[in-house]
């Protein structure tokens, strides 16, 4: 309340705010520590997982919890931090079905899962609704951190494509203090947007390189790009629809859907034409490869990110 930038007027706004956090793991820890240092209002906090002990170097917030669900776990820590703020713990995925309600009802979003797909849902979610999404990724011993969507480009407009391959911090390995320093980043530009500040942090990308080096851009003016491939929930799929499974059946037993088809992400079979294309995998990954091959001749194309919860 010291600070010229804030004020009682400032307090008063953060402790008025709204944010929604998706992931308590690497990122959403710090980023979740430091809100609700910030004294904000209230918080709901999105996760499925279950604390482990290889998570605790870079998820502090869970010591002595090991087991628990991330979320309900996050909602112990800033009761006993202080318990002023309200935490919502959703214990369920971040889905295209349930994301549209979650971020209609937040002043900021936080994107803190490490997963491209669920980045891309709150992506064109917040753009629709015109909320602000806080974006990171860390991943070894660099990351970005930006500011997307309400009056700013979306994240679509900065990465339109996906890589070719791509990891997370499970299977390639993090540095915990890289990790903490970009969701205390997210953190910061939050409570920017929420206080006003200028510049806003809408529309900035910072990025982090091995070294320590840090870099970034400014976006405003970028584009929303033509096209590009949604994701849908498995509850959407439509009678009618061509659906390919591009998980083997070691991965997934079950298939995504009963009339859905195995098939091969580098040589998917071409849809019937005028049916529309469902493609689905674990992350989301090959149904973007996939949903590359057969875009030249097949314009409708959505994609599922089943996850480990299918």
């Amino acid at each position: 309340m010291i600070l010229p930038e804030v004020g009682e007027p400032g307090q008063t706004r953060l402790q008025g705010a709204r944010l929604l956090v998706v992931g308590a793991g690497g990122l959403g820890s710090p980023a979740i520590m430091y809100l609700a240092g910030a004294g904000v209002g209230a918080l709901t906090v999105v996760d499925p997982d279950v604390v482990e002990t290889g998570n605790l170097h870079r998820q502090p917030i869970h010591a002595g919890r090991v087991g628990w669900n991330k979320a309900e776990s996050a909602r112990a820590f800033v009761q006993a931090l202080d318990p002023e703020v309200f935490v919502e713990a959703l214990t369920r995925p971040l889905t295209p079905a349930n994301a549209p309600a979650l971020v209609a009802g937040a002043d900021v979003v936080l994107d803190c899962a490490d997963s491209f797909a669920v980045s891309y849902v709150l992506s064109d979610g917040c753009l629709a609704a015109g909320v602000p999404l806080v974006s990171a990724s860390a991943l070894g011993m660099s990351g970005y951190c930006g500011g997307f969507c309400g009056g700013a480009p979306s994240l679509r407009a900065v990465f339109p494509d996906l890589p070719d391959r791509a990891a997370n911090c499970a299977t390639a390995g993090v540095l915990g203090p890289v990790v903490g320093m970009l969701g205390m980043a997210q953190a910061q530009m939050a409570l920017a947007v929420l206080l006003g500040l200028e510049p806003s942090p809408l529309g900035q990308l910072l990025t982090m390189s091995p070294g320590l080096r840090w870099g970034g851009f400014r976006f405003g003016g970028a584009p929303e790009p033509e096209g590009g491939f949604r994701f849908i929930d498995a509850s959407d799929i439509r009678p009618g629809d061509f659906v390919l499974d591009l998980r083997g059946e070691d991965e997934a037993p079950v298939p995504i859907h009963p009339w859905a088809r195995r098939a091969d992400p580098a040589a998917p079979p071409l849809p019937p034409q005028g049916a529309r294309a469902v493609l689905a995998c674990r992350s989301g990954l090959r149904a973007w490869r996939a949903a590359r091959l057969l875009a030249p001749t097949h314009p409708e194309i959505v994609l599922i990110a089943a996850g480990d919860h299918h």
